[in-house]
């Protein structure tokens, strides 16, 4: 029973007699408020040549809408944990979200670079609050035995709004304009609000986070190789992913629209990966990191040699899909088990940590593409995540994921 009811990150504690339909409907909501953030911070990578055009600014200078947002979040993340400790959960992913929105929506309005740089910091800072507060919310809201299905389907939404959240967002670009866009997810999140306040209950803080107590679970071994996990697996996927087109066209001979489609069921295949990996996790995050590991790494590093066809390129990239897929969920489920006291502290770590290695991937392999071409790119991919593998083998870990 006390482990029941233990604190899970500042006030994380179970409300009790939480009807399971209610909490069901409020884990759905977190869902899309992850949802929401990741298409939110993905939304440019679709909209960079209008944009551009209209900001009177390169594609390149435009890409850097993406970059701020990431880093923003990075540092966001520890610090919003920190100086929002004390305040009622709900309360704060509210606030969040209206951040969120207002973002969008001065996104859609600026007249120019400077205010669309202003308005993608405003989503950094809500993206980075959102997930790290979202991660720990499932231990509150369902019963324990539920707790890795609704963590799972937290995470999903991180996996959806790459599968549907930017593609949609540049079809609305397509049929109107990119301004349109923004707008849109300014919508969407002023809605995700809404539900996010009529379905989750009141979820008072306990503790207050100190950011001295952040940095401070860096020194537990199962927190700091968790850590160690998240950034070379993550580094490496996006080191990889980020020229996943080039590699297509050059590889497996794919015309754009294959291009489209591949993504498409590369993106499926990684919502699935998160269901499955969820199960896995619970159980033991370090079996199931270290085949999500071996797998990435063998199909990214072999992808040049097998992928010279449509159709092997088509099995590659189902099986990255689903190997990646569990990422978040199986790393997440590690740090939270890793810092069962602290499950914020240690979800604003790992927010920190995922959206720093996502900027580092996409650097080191453009570094990599300039120097040795596509292949090196997929052979640093593989590299990293070989290099996960043996961290993931030989650190600390939790010994269960139960949460």
């Amino acid at each position: 029973m006390a482990q029941t009811e233990e604190i899970a990150g500042a006030g994380a504690v179970r409300q009790p007699g939480r009807p399971p339909v209610k909490g069901r409907l409020g884990v759905a909501a977190v869902a899309g408020a992850t949802f929401t953030v990741v298409t939110s911070e993905m939304l440019p990578v679709g909209l960079l040549t209008p944009m551009g055009g209209a900001l009177r600014v390169t594609e390149g200078t435009a890409g850097l809408t993406l970059t701020v947002t990431g880093l923003v979040a990075a540092v966001s993340a520890p610090l919003l944990t920190s100086a929002l400790g004390r305040f009622d959960r709900r309360t704060v992913l509210c606030a969040l979200m209206a951040l969120l929105a207002f973002g969008n929506l001065l996104a859609a309005w600026s007249p120019g670079f400077g205010v669309m740089v202003a308005a993608r910091v405003l989503v950094g800072v809500g993206m980075g609050g959102v997930w790290a507060i979202a991660a720990g919310l499932a231990v509150r809201l369902v019963p324990p035995g539920s707790v890795a299905r609704a963590t799972s389907l937290i995470f999903s939404g991180i996996a959806v709004a790459s599968v549907l959240g930017v593609p949609a967002g540049t079809y609305i670009g397509e049929l109107t304009d990119w301004r349109t866009a923004f707008a849109a997810a300014g919508g969407l999140a002023l809605l995700v609000l809404l539900a996010l306040a009529v379905l989750l209950p009141r979820l008072p803080a306990e503790q207050e986070v100190r950011l001295g107590g952040v940095l401070g679970l860096l020194r537990e071994p199962r927190v700091a190789t968790g850590l160690a996990v998240v950034a070379l697996l993550v580094t490496g996927h996006f080191a990889a992913y980020t020229y996943i087109r080039p590699v297509l066209e050059e590889v497996s001979g794919a015309s754009a629209p294959q291009i489209g489609t591949l993504l498409l069921v590369y993106g499926v295949a990684g919502v699935v990966g998160t269901f499955v990996s969820g199960s896995g996790a619970s159980r033991s995050p370090r079996a199931t990191l270290l085949v999500i590991c071996a797998v990435l790494a063998a199909t990214v590093a072999l992808t040049p040699a097998l992928g010279g066809s449509v159709r092997a390129a088509a099995v590659l990239l189902v099986v990255w899909g689903l190997s990646y897929g569990g990422v978040s969920v199986a790393t997440q489920t590690w740090l939270l088990a890793s810092a069962p006291q602290s499950r914020e502290g240690a979800a604003a770590l790992f927010v920190g940590v995922f959206n720093s290695a996502i900027a580092l991937g996409a650097l080191a392999g453009g570094l990599a593409a300039d120097g040795g071409g596509v292949t090196a790119v997929m052979w640093l991919g593989g590299a990293l995540a070989f290099g996960a593998l043996l961290a993931a083998g030989l650190g600390r870990a939790p010994a269960t994921g139960r949460l």
